[in-house]
């Protein structure tokens, strides 16, 4: 099975304004999730150290649940890049074993993610997201969502 996803995007906008979909939770609420999903909410403790809760909430044509993350931070060098686990939790923030939230057995519980950011020019940066897990039956769909999660970023500097 696939043990990572690379996804690359080009945005047209200052370094520090693209660091920013990372740390604003009023911008990662515009973003987080593929396309139809919403975001209501984000707590971020953004520092090495910290934890970050945010919700994905699914279309009504989709269940319409809510889908809570927790992002542990791992390693931040500012303007460069971001490594963080992200896994399941309950609202709290409390990891959950993602079979208790009726994901397949293969899913994965620990996704080591790495954010990188490459200036090309002057307001021209490159954001690359690369997680790393074994993605099992779901490698498609988080490919997927996380290439509609970083389109969302790219037009919000559109």
């Amino acid at each position: 099975m696939q043990k990572e996803l690379v996804v690359s995007r080009v945005f047209n906008a200052p370094l520090e304004h693209v660091w920013r979909v990372w740390t604003d939770p009023d911008l990662i609420m515009r973003w987080w999730g593929p396309d139809k999903f919403t975001c209501p909410y984000a707590n971020i403790d953004f520092r090495e150290g910290g934890k970050s809760v945010v919700c994905m909430r699914a279309p009504k044509d989709f269940g319409g649940q809510d889908i809570y993350s927790v992002w542990e931070y791992r390693k931040i060098e500012p303007m460069k890049n971001i490594e963080f686990i992200q896994n399941l939790a309950d609202k709290n923030g409390n990891k959950m074993q993602p079979v208790q939230l009726g994901m397949p057995p293969d899913f994965p519980e620990d996704l080591r993610t790495v954010v990188t950011f490459k200036q090309l020019a002057k307001d021209k940066i490159e954001m690359t997201v690369t997680e790393y897990a074994d993605f099992g039956q779901m490698s498609h769909f988080a490919k997927l969502g996380l290439e509609q999660s970083m389109d969302k970023m790219v037009a919000i500097f559109s």
